[in-house]
């Protein structure tokens, strides 16, 4: 299924995509199953060779030939530089500094790039309550920069968390269905959560009526490069190997 009707690629092609396109062969990235690892391997096989690919398993320099079903598929440790054991690669790689890029997901995010992953609605009785942080607070703080890719609504995009599980310090880029969000300063002195491109066939009025806040936008609002056929071809290539 296209994003619009015309469009040869998916709307989840485009988030890999483009979230792909900011690695670089210098890069050391803290990578999760899905969309995430999908990104990181794309990188790793088109513009950025060289990205060291890291998963909490304990795999260092993981270069799989598919996407991974789990951190615990065997093929990131066969095709590893390294593994080391989970306290290892949290107390001496992610809290040592040797990780830059770490990508995050969660069930809510405000303006300033909290993340709740933790429960839907009152702690002591929540509507629904989710696996929770994990690795994430620690990822969160942990690295330079840490990569957000959500589709983007207002169940997801909120005014106000239900619960902060991990801070929003070192978000530089939401990667969204609709566009991308980075931060930027306002004149009252406030740092948010500001749209800054559109992905093809959206608009800045879906990304308003898809957030849950007075969503700003920048006034050099861009448009997204559409993925290339070499990305797409490296993209469903990683999908497909190894499928029946």
């Amino acid at each position: 299924m296209s994003m619009n009707g015309d469009r040869p690629y998916t709307a989840d092609e485009m988030m890999a995509v483009e979230a792909s396109r900011r690695l670089t062969d210098d890069n050391v990235c803290f990578v999760g199953i899905g969309l995430p690892s999908l990104a990181a391997n794309l990188a790793r096989r088109t513009h950025a060779p060289g990205c060291t690919l890291v998963y909490e398993s304990g795999t260092i320099g993981s270069k799989p030939a598919r996407l991974p079903l789990s951190i615990g598929d065997g093929e990131l440790a066969e095709t590893a530089d390294a593994v080391v054991s989970v306290p290892e690669m949290f107390a001496y790689w992610l809290q040592g500094r040797r990780i830059d890029v770490g990508f995050l997901g969660a069930a809510q995010i405000d303006r300033h790039g909290n993340l709740n992953s933790t429960v839907i609605g009152p702690y002591d009785a929540p509507s629904v309550r989710l696996p929770g942080g994990g690795g994430a607070p620690e990822i969160a703080l942990g690295v330079d920069d840490v990569f957000v890719m959500l589709r983007q609504s207002k169940r997801t995009f909120v005014d106000e968390l239900d619960f902060t599980t991990s801070l929003g310090d070192n978000v530089r880029v939401v990667v969204t269905d609709l566009g991308i969000l980075e931060p930027r300063p306002s004149e009252d002195g406030t740092v948010e959560l500001t749209l800054t491109s559109v992905h093809p066939g959206a608009s800045a009025d879906e990304a308003r009526a898809a957030t849950g806040w007075d969503l700003r936008v920048a006034d050099d609002l861009a448009e997204t490069e559409p993925p290339t056929e070499n990305e797409l071809t490296a993209l469903r290539a990683l999908e497909t190997k190894g499928r029946s």
